[in-house]
């Protein structure tokens, strides 16, 4: 049995929230949490939320199933559209910026 959560349009780097997932990657989901909440990155209290989301889902697809028992199956960050800025700089030139955004997916289920 599986659940998933997405987060879409995240207002954090794929790149930067991909070493948050992988350090949760296949862990069972109560020490994930605690691996996110002693986490000094700021990507981690979103990929809380949604992997809390994940495990809520699990709980209402299948009421019997045990939360203690569930897994971090997959974890993914996958590229969003980017928010194109501009940096003024010197004699008129203008710099862009991008802000890039992701979709976070977790997949929670029983071990193999």
């Amino acid at each position: 049995m599986e659940a998933k959560a997405v987060a879409r349009f995240v207002r954090i780097s794929p790149r930067k929230a991909d070493r948050v997932l992988r350090e949760i990657r296949g862990l069972q989901v109560e020490r994930a949490q605690e691996v996110l909440a002693l986490s000094p990155r700021s990507a981690a209290r979103t990929i809380s939320k949604v992997l809390t989301s994940a495990v809520a889902n699990a709980a209402v697809k299948d009421e019997s199933v045990a939360i203690d028992g569930l897994f971090v199956r997959t974890a993914l960050a996958d590229p969003g559209p980017s928010l194109k800025r501009i940096q003024p700089r010197a004699q008129g030139r203008a710099y862009r910026i991008l802000h890039r955004l992701s979709h976070i997916t977790i997949v929670v289920g029983e071990p193999n």
